[in-house]
């Protein structure tokens, strides 16, 4: 998910991890996850200084189409390369990373490669802005 504004306040308020959005993950993971690689991701890394740990880790139900396990993982500070960092230090290696929500706007599951949305004041209220 990519968000292209022009407005430098609701920019800083997604990615700054003061603003504490929530944000949900899609990870397809390269390997075997198993139970201990959950538990090393729920406990967190350090990032820049500090520690994060996110909101929720969850080992996605294995679908027949898909050769890969996906984890499915949302935080809130949304440090730089945090979802990437505690896949890595629990000993995993993602093969493709999807944002798939940020606060309360989720990415519409018809949206095809390559294809984008026009936000409306509805989204942009999910996504926490008040402006």
């Amino acid at each position: 998910m990519l968000i292209v504004t022009n407005d430098g306040d609701f920019a800083q308020k997604l990615s700054h991890p003061s603003s504490m959005l929530k944000k949900e993950y899609i990870a397809v993971i390269d390997g075997v996850v198993k139970t201990q690689h959950l538990v090393n991701i729920s406990k967190g890394t350090v990032i820049e200084g500090m520690h994060c740990t996110p909101d929720s880790v969850e080992l996605m139900p294995r679908q027949p189409d898909l050769k890969r396990p996906r984890l499915r993982i949302v935080v809130h500070e949304g440090r730089n390369h945090e979802v990437r960092e505690l896949v890595k230090n629990a000993g995993l290696e993602i093969h493709s990373l999807k944002r798939m929500r940020i606060g309360g706007f989720r990415l519409p599951s018809d949206l095809g490669l390559g294809k984008y949305v026009e936000l409306k004041q509805s989204d942009l209220r999910a996504m926490g802005w008040k402006g």
